[in-house]
């Protein structure tokens, strides 16, 4: 006996027969257009999962001119804060019905990601978005005019439309001003890579905040947000008991500890140690960190609803206050003991 063919996959004819309207109208449901009554969108809506109809992504790009599709440009490192905001990009475009299209960088050049932007164009998205590390991608983002929108999490002292931004200098300042409160007046700083946008805005304001104690900045350690980096800071820093250090990322703070106690530097008895990102193990390590939280959830969603009021409301330009950080106080600082 002949095997039974498989069943064939409805259309879009199939959704309109059984919802008794034409295929136009189960288009125009489908692409969230205006002028379909509600008890119409509400028999196509049952007729689609009736039929479990799936309409393809060439079929919506011919009616809307739109693939659905946003380009997000990654660079290519595992630090906690790019993945992260990636991740959350991704999972608020799968709640607005948009796919993305995701490339990491093989550098963070202006001229790799332009390569990466014009390869995405090809691929007739509806949008890029960028996650930018440096300060040179930063400048190249500013002055884009592809005909698509381009959105871009970036920090800066500036406010554009076309970025969105956790307050990495406020959350610095946050830091230090917790040390110099519980008496600290040694606040030394490991950073991130000079070229690094939040470690640039981290450095400003570490020193804006120890100008208003009227404490001293020495030069900075610049790392390269690896535990290693933090590690290497211990011995290029002059660190005695009494100081305190604020660390350019959690990751760095891991290395910092460890280097101390094979020093015999006790954290916080001798060290205080500020870090910054909270990462998921920052609570577990020994000392508990204190870190400052960033909300990397909250500015993958804003990342896609500028987005979408860039598609849907092309007139509109918004500049928006970057997101607030949190200052997390956990056991690796402690109060200066007076005499």
């Amino acid at each position: 006996m002949a095997a039974d063919k498989p069943a064939r996959a409805a259309n879009i004819f199939d959704v309109a027969r059984l919802a008794g309207v034409s295929h136009q109208t189960v288009s125009r449901v489908l692409n969230g257009l205006p002028n379909v009554r509600p008890s119409t969108k509400e028999r196509v809506e049952q007729a689609i999962v009736q039929l479990r109809y799936s309409p393809s992504p060439a079929a919506r790009a011919l009616v809307t001119r739109r693939t659905r599709t946003i380009g997000l440009i990654t660079p290519s490192v595992a630090d906690f804060g790019p993945t992260s905001i990636a991740m959350h990009f991704n999972l608020a475009a799968r709640a607005a019905r948009y796919s993305v299209d995701t490339v990491s960088t093989i550098n963070s050049s202006p001229e790799a990601v332009r390569e990466t932007i014009e390869a995405l164009l090809r691929q007739r998205v509806d949008a890029i978005v960028i996650v930018v590390t440096d300060t040179l991608v930063a400048e190249l983002v500013k002055g884009l005019d592809l005909g698509v929108p381009v959105v871009a999490s970036v920090s800066s002292p500036r406010r554009d439309p076309h970025i969105v931004s956790i307050d990495q200098y406020r959350g610095a300042r946050s830091a230090v001003r917790h040390l110099a409160e519980i008496g600290h007046t040694q606040i030394l700083h490991v950073a991130g890579p000079r070229p690094a946008a939040d470690a640039m805005e981290r450095v400003r304001g570490w020193r804006d905040e120890l100008a208003a104690h009227r404490l001293e900045a020495t030069e900075p350690f610049h790392g390269d947000w690896t535990a290693a980096s933090g590690y290497a800071a211990a011995t290029a820093l002059d660190i005695a008991s009494g100081s305190a250090i604020f660390v350019g990322n959690d990751q760095m703070a891991i290395g910092l500890l460890s280097a101390l106690r094979e020093r015999d530097l006790r954290v916080p008895s001798d060290v205080s140690i500020v870090g910054f990102d909270d990462i998921p193990e920052a609570g577990f390590l020994y000392p508990p960190l204190t870190t400052v939280r960033q909300d990397f959830a909250a500015l993958g969603q804003m990342m896609m609803q500028k987005v979408l009021v860039a598609l849907e409301e092309s007139d509109s330009e918004t500049t928006d206050t970057p997101l607030p950080t949190h200052l997390i106080v956990r056991s690796s600082t402690r109060a200066v003991a007076s005499d």
